[in-house]
């Protein structure tokens, strides 16, 4: 074996021009591209203020604004449980669409709402597998209107129930405390 010269060899016995003349660094364009640097920071910096501007650190849930809240005096803090809204027609489980209330005020009679009843026992069911072994806690919030009729709101907590989620807590505003 023979005692080379040291310094650099990596593709150097390659016998392609265009390769060697690379390797070489004598290409015609750099091989580093070349980033604009203010666009970057500004980029970042409208990120960063959307997402300060859209954080809540108090753990608020977003209300719709047509929803008027019942008052009340004596009230607990938020728990992190499925929220179903009624808001007008709609019921709305975190937001996404579960069912109808046309069908219940029109027959003034209570009635199981199928797509409520199987998306919280889908949710039910999730919780299950990612917490094996702990009790369900089976509690649900309700985010009702005042105007929304007693028969509608008795059909929701009644679904509640079947689909698992016995426990129910009804979103309030809190009246200001009398001294």
């Amino acid at each position: 074996m023979t005692i080379h010269e040291p310094g650099r060899r990596l593709m150097r016995g390659v016998p392609l021009k265009f390769v060697r003349k690379r390797v070489a660094g004598g290409s015609s364009r750099p091989v580093a591209a070349a980033l604009s640097l203010t666009s970057m920071i500004d980029f970042l910096i409208v990120t960063v203020v959307f997402l300060l501007m859209t954080f809540s650190a108090s753990g608020e849930t977003p209300i719709n604004k047509n929803v008027r809240l019942p008052q009340a005096e004596h009230t607990l803090d938020m728990i992190d449980a499925p929220m179903v809204a009624i808001t007008g027609s709609a019921i709305l489980v975190d937001g996404s669409t579960a069912g109808n209330t046309r069908a219940i005020e029109d027959s003034k009679r209570l009635q199981r709402i199928d797509e409520l009843f199987n998306i919280l026992k889908s949710k039910r069911e999730v919780w299950k597998q990612l917490h094996p072994g702990k009790d369900f806690p089976g509690v649900v919030v309700l985010q009702i209107d005042q105007e929304v009729t007693a028969v509608v709101v008795k059909s929701v907590f009644q679904t509640s129930a079947f689909a698992g989620y016995p426990n129910v807590s009804f979103m309030v505003n809190q009246l200001p405390k009398a001294r």
